[in-house]
């Protein structure tokens, strides 16, 4: 396999006209190709498409523009950062979410599992030596958890969904982002210039963001002292962030080490998204691998 990465160079000073959304492009010989079109015969990522979930998926969106301010995250983070929902393994959470399917998302209808191992697949196919990339498709969506009866069944708006920075501008190119006129942080003259409360350049670690999956998934990896990379935590906290890595939106709010992370991030992407398709994965013939792999780098029980 051959991997071009055709990439300009990046400042922490890069601005959103720098930056599209085929800022990275992708070669790979005899690798994962993408699909033509999602689960239901549609363009990805197609938010006016005339699918059977185009109503759903924007009363969805209005929603999570309406409520994620920054009392709210701020009220998430304090509650769920306790991780004392309960104790239990990966593969435990990977077969709680059989349960769910995200309302957020235009191009998939399947139970989670699915598209956890169509990912995790995709980049072991790819990329045979990079482990610990095989191991965040598997467990980047598992903070989706927050849906279950045991961790409060939370609202999908507060669980799913794209994600974006809250204490700053909403940018013009978050999805649906009428909606956010209805937001009480949006007239908020503290948080609703460029930077916010924050500053540039300050390092997307110190950047709150609406609360969902990632930043849960994120906060329960790293208390529990995962030995994965810095990139491979960046990838679980900001998989989500399409107005970063599709549209270069917040760049300036980017440190040096997440320019670096964002690459890895780019890459991770493309399987996150385009391996949304009607391939199915044979779960019991791969698990064995999967499970060497989080014993590698987690405890054997986490805490959630």
């Amino acid at each position: 396999m051959t991997l071009v990465v055709e990439q300009p160079q990046l400042g922490v000073e890069m601005e959103t006209k720098k930056f599209s959304e085929d800022l990275t492009e992708l070669k790979l010989d005899g690798g994962f190709t993408v699909p033509e079109s999602n689960a239901f015969g549609q363009t990805f990522r197609d938010y006016n498409a005339d699918s059977e979930r185009k109503e759903s998926v924007e009363e969805f969106y209005r929603k999570n523009h309406l409520y994620q301010s920054v009392d709210f995250v701020r009220k998430m983070r304090e509650e769920y950062g306790k991780l004392n929902r309960t104790e239990m393994s990966i593969w435990e959470s990977c077969e709680l979410l059989n349960e769910f399917v995200d309302e957020s998302d235009p191009d998939l209808d399947e139970p989670q599992i699915e598209h956890l191992l169509q990912t995790a697949e995709a980049i072991r196919k790819d990329y045979p030596d990079e482990d610990w990339l095989h191991l965040t498709g598997l467990i980047h969506d598992l903070g989706k958890v927050l849906l279950h009866p045991s961790f409060g069944a939370l609202p999908q708006w507060a669980v799913v969904g794209d994600t974006y920075p809250v204490g700053c501008a909403f940018d013009k190119s978050i999805v649906h982002h009428k909606y956010f006129e209805g937001n009480p942080d949006y007239y908020n003259p503290e948080f609703n210039t460029k930077n916010g409360i924050y500053s540039e350049g300050c390092g997307l670690n110190n950047v709150m963001m609406s609360w969902g999956h990632d930043d849960y998934m994120y906060l329960v990896a790293k208390e529990n002292k995962t030995t994965l990379p810095s990139a491979g935590l960046f990838i679980i906290r900001y998989h989500s962030f399409y107005p970063l890595h599709r549209s270069g939106a917040y760049t300036h709010l980017m440190n040096e080490e997440d320019v670096e992370n964002l690459k890895w991030l780019q890459i991770f992407n493309k399987y996150d998204l385009y391996s949304k398709s009607k391939v199915r994965v044979d779960v019991e013939k791969v698990k064995p691998y999967y499970l060497s792999l989080i014993e590698k780098y987690f405890p054997a029980k986490l805490k959630w």
